[in-house]
């Protein structure tokens, strides 16, 4: 609840949180004296079924798709690289989920310690847009499903409709329901993904290796291993928001574990299986058809040998992408409020609302063109956080040792951070983001340097710079203006 409503709409939220449990807090730093105790082993297993539940879910077939379909890399690459990739991008957001139970902030307000009052409210601009298209992709993908099971007489723009309502519901209600619904949303979907191993792996080519020669299937490999690596690695610019009522006195270390394996085993099951299906395609004609449909086409097609009850798979898949969507949108409700004190004024369950309907008529207008949309996102979101995520870690193991934490003062300008080191090192990083990029629209000139299709270098580039500059640009900030 807030504690001092200071307009109409704040005193309806804080109305709403008594009556109903929906909560009322924003931004504000939930004190120790409310979250006071140790966690029990149920609070632990909780934080995995956050995660587990919200990256279990068909959206991520996509990413296990592009390792066969758009770099032509054949089964055994495509699940090492992304394996891997998917371990390095779950350790980023690991490490980052662990501020939350330590200082009973936000993310994006655990960002003003880092990058200053008002840098930081470039992370949560990042983070809005993050997510906003990542509704866009799920909506997306749910609706395709619906529509392929309907055979056509549904209306994708229906499907997403309905996915889109049933995250609102959830991810405005807050942080109540939203651990509720996230720690049982993966039972139905491990039962129905191991439905499809059965049904569909027969028809997997784990035999076929990877396309092209030398340093052109090197480039391929080192790209699709980033792109793996962005899937995770998008969380970490919220992935401490669900844990600011978990107690002082958790486990860091614990909590850094039940995130990183939450992670890594939901996305990795799926992903696993997309690449499966993406071997296929090339010697069942029935699924390439379905496939240049759409995926959810793809996904009836291979539960099709089920009938009816491959349909209810289809359908359980397409409502489970609900669990990847409701995180994201509750943090964007958060993210919004940081960029400027009236917007704080707002609160939380109005800015979810408008974040929900922003992402649904971005769905239904680019509904056709899910992969396209998919492959040059997703590399963009591991760009700038790869970068956050060095500034968040320098910070923390270099200077905040010394100087510490005062985590009551998040919204104090004279104590903060001015954030000059910190934008600076992180303007520089998206310079070598610039000559290591590999997309359909720019290809850095180190990205050329590799193979025919060029490899996309973005990520490690920009992040070895700002961890090069860094550290130099704080301590002058440290020394000359004290903070």
């Amino acid at each position: 609840m807030i504690a001092r409503p200071r307009n109409q709409l704040e005193r309806l939220a804080n109305k709403c949180d008594q009556l109903i449990g929906l909560e009322a807090r924003g931004i504000q730093q939930v004190p120790e004296s409310a979250r006071e105790g140790k966690p029990a082993l149920r609070d632990y297993v909780w934080m995995w079924s956050i995660w587990f539940s919200a990256n279990c879910t068909a959206v991520q077939f996509t990413a296990g798709i592009l390792g066969p379909v758009a770099y032509g890399l054949g089964f055994v690459d495509s699940v090492l690289l992304c394996a891997f990739g998917t371990i390095l991008g779950s350790i980023c957001s690991a490490y980052v989920s662990t501020f939350g139970a330590l200082s009973g902030n936000r993310t994006v307000v655990v960002a003003r310690f880092v990058m200053g009052y008002w840098p930081a409210k470039l992370a949560a601009l990042f983070n809005i847009v993050i997510n906003v298209g990542y509704g866009l992709i799920d909506c997306v993908v749910s609706g395709q499903i619906l529509s392929a099971v309907s055979g056509g007489s549904l209306s994708p723009v229906v499907g997403i409709v309905v996915t889109a309502l049933i995250t609102w519901v959830v991810s405005t209600f807050g942080i109540k329901l939203f651990h509720l619904y996230q720690g049982y949303a993966w039972v139905p979907q491990v039962a129905i993904l191991f439905v499809l191993i059965g049904c569909a792996s027969p028809k997997f080519d784990i035999v076929t290796p990877s396309q092209g020669t030398g340093t052109t299937v090197i480039g391929d490999r080192l790209s699709y291993f980033f792109l793996t690596t962005s899937v995770p690695l998008g969380w970490a610019s919220q992935s401490a928001d669900f844990y600011v009522y978990f107690p002082k006195s958790s486990n860091r270390y614990v909590v850094f574990l039940m995130t990183f394996l939450g992670l890594l085993l939901g996305k990795c099951f799926v992903e696993f299986l997309g690449i499966g299906l993406a071997t296929g395609l090339a010697h069942n004609t029935s699924w390439a058809a379905a496939f240049d449909i759409s995926l959810g086409s793809l996904l009836v097609e291979a539960f099709s040998p089920l009938g009816a009850f491959g349909h209810f798979c289809c359908v359980v898949l397409a409502l489970g992408i609900c669990a990847n969507i409701i995180p994201a949108t509750y943090s964007t409700g958060l993210s919004f409020q940081l960029l400027d004190p009236n917007a704080e004024r707002i609160p939380r369950l109005f800015w979810c609302t408008f974040a929900v309907i922003v992402y649904t008529v971005c769905a239904i207008a680019g509904h056709k063109h899910l992969l396209a949309i998919f492959n040059n996102f997703l590399v963009i979101i591991g760009y700038w956080l790869a970068n956050f995520v060095v500034l968040v870690l320098q910070e923390h193991v270099i200077f905040r040792r010394k100087i510490g934490w005062k985590w009551d003062q998040w919204d104090n300008t004279e104590y903060l951070p001015l954030g000059i080191a910190a934008f600076t090192a992180f303007c520089i990083g998206w310079v070598g983001v610039v000559l290591g990029m590999d997309q359909t629209y720019f290809v850095g000139p180190i990205a050329k340097l590799v193979g025919e299709h060029g490899a996309d270098l973005g990520i490690p580039l920009g992040a070895a710079l700002t961890a090069v500059t860094f550290p130099l640009f704080r301590y002058v900030e440290l020394k000359y203006l004290k903070r």
